[in-house]
């Protein structure tokens, strides 16, 4: 009768080992990802959203690609970008999205372009170009924000909003 008890208690010592096994193996030390991801290739400006309500309708848009400078994969890092208006402090739209998805960025190598762009905008009945050469014209910058999990968003870089037309 002694030797159920230590049988028993020695498949659930193996089990417990398994599960902690398990359970480790699936946990991936988090990263800095201002830290390893360095933005390339940075565009700004301001995108034809097309006709709204009858009027021209221009965003402002950041397109970019983010290197991964470790030598280290990353993966699961989520990316925001906040557009304000030169010289205001509310935020004038936003666009959240992945920057690298769970299956990776390996080392050294560059995500494809993210394209970024606020909702909000300028509409006018004046063509595009003019649009940007209107005297109440107000420029704008994006903020761009990283983090992974649960960690805090981190500001990666700040961009000047160009004046210039965007087709996509």
């Amino acid at each position: 009768m002694t030797v159920l008890p230590a049988i028993r208690r020695a498949f659930v010592l193996s089990m417990t080992m398994a599960l902690a096994t398990i359970v480790v193996s699936g946990c991936r030390p988090s990263v800095d990802p201002v830290a390893v991801l360095e933005p390339v290739d940075v565009v700004t400006g301001w995108f034809d959203a097309g006709i709204v309500e009858g009027k021209n309708k221009l965003v402002p848009s950041l397109s970019l690609k983010l290197r991964n400078k470790s030598a280290s994969p990353v993966r699961s890092i989520q990316i925001n970008a906040v557009f304000r208006r030169v010289g205001e402090t509310e935020m004038w739209g936003e666009h959240f999205g992945w920057a690298v998805e769970r299956g990776g960025l390996p080392a050294g190598e560059t995500t494809k372009e993210l394209v970024l762009q606020s909702a909000l905008g300028y509409t006018g009945d004046q063509p595009r170009l003019q649009m940007l050469q209107n005297s109440q014209f107000i420029d704008a910058k994006v903020e761009v924000f990283l983090k992974q999990g649960s960690q805090v968003w981190a500001k990666l870089a700040e961009y000047p909003i160009q004046r210039q037309l965007l087709t996509r």
